[in-house]
């Protein structure tokens, strides 16, 4: 389970470093491929997954709450895109793709964040 959590923590590093120094260009990218494949939405279910894992696999570490709370985010997120009215998700996933590059630059220091401290309360 340890594997899977540094695997997470690498996932939101790699996010957040490329919404921190290109949001423009990953943001174009992004909507491009919602636009031609919009089935990659319900890949959403590995999100669930994940969070679930999350949940899991923090149990010893410190910081357990915090980690259930984003655990638990990570599944609604996931359910959402699995399971909302496609209206619903298109109204939400615009919004999410129509911010400005400085907001995308928090949510990346904020996944770089994450990443930090799951990478702290897993190596003693």
């Amino acid at each position: 389970m340890p594997y899977l959590l540094f695997i997470i923590a690498g996932l939101w590093m790699a996010d957040g470093l490329v919404l921190l120094l290109a949001p423009d260009r990953m943001m174009t990218l992004l909507r491009q491929t919602v636009k031609v494949a919009p089935s990659l939405l319900k890949w959403g279910g590995v999100a669930a997954v994940l969070g679930m894992a999350l949940i899991v696999g923090t149990n010893e570490l410190s910081y357990h709450l915090f980690w259930v709370l984003i655990g638990v985010a990570m599944i609604g997120k996931g359910i959402f895109l699995l399971w909302a009215p496609e209206e619903w998700q298109r109204s939400v996933i615009g919004w999410c793709l129509g911010r400005e590059p400085i907001d995308y630059r928090f949510w990346g220091l904020g996944l770089c964040a994450l990443s930090l401290l799951l990478l702290n309360a897993l190596v003693p």
